[in-house]
């Protein structure tokens, strides 16, 4: 056999993008910029917006999930990011309380109800709650109070007026507000 017969190169693994691919790809520079907007108005999950960003794309790329449109892609995209950083601050919270210790007594007195991050986490599960009744409601504040989009913005992606945006978000409120209440 002659030496100068080589073994063909090892075959490159071809990557198929997913349709989520595509659309991520094409959105990213506004998802950075709501990344960024999530964070500050977060600040408990010590985190970059390109490293939540990019945690984002993981849970986003493999699912199956069509989106019929952009806003609904931004949507979700906006609720994976928002149950990041809730995992983050739940984690460094834990952390934070001796997490990484095992417990052997607990007290009697709850001193997690003055905590910002349980005030989230009661806001996550009442928005959670509230997408199971109605989920463009959920939709908006997630847009609104977590990625900071103004009622116009959000209007505009609806091709609604800003004042539907304005009563759907009272309504809101007040079914986050009694849900949030019922929690206490």
């Amino acid at each position: 056999m002659s030496s100068d017969h080589k073994a063909p190169p090892p075959e490159q693994a071809d990557f198929e993008r997913t349709p989520n691919d595509h659309r991520f790809v094409a959105v990213y520079r506004e998802l950075r910029q709501l990344a960024d907007r999530l964070l500050r108005r977060n600040a408990g999950a010590m985190v970059s917006p390109t490293t939540l960003l990019h945690e984002a794309y993981l849970e986003i790329s493999p699912r199956d999930a069509v989106f019929a449109d952009r806003e609904r892609f931004i949507g979700y995209a906006a609720r994976v990011m928002r149950g990041l950083i809730i995992d983050l601050v739940r984690e460094r919270r834990a952390l934070k309380r001796g997490g990484g210790f095992h417990i052997t007594q607990l007290r009697d007195e709850d001193h997690r109800a003055a905590s910002p991050e349980v005030a989230l986490d009661r806001l996550s599960e009442s928005l959670d709650e509230l997408a199971v009744i109605d989920p463009l409601l959920a939709e908006l504040v997630d847009l609104k109070y977590f990625c900071g989009y103004t009622f116009e913005d959000i209007a505009a992606h609806r091709r609604i007026s800003v004042r539907t945006v304005q009563r759907d978000w009272q309504r809101a409120r007040l079914v986050l507000f009694e849900k949030m209440a019922d929690a206490d």
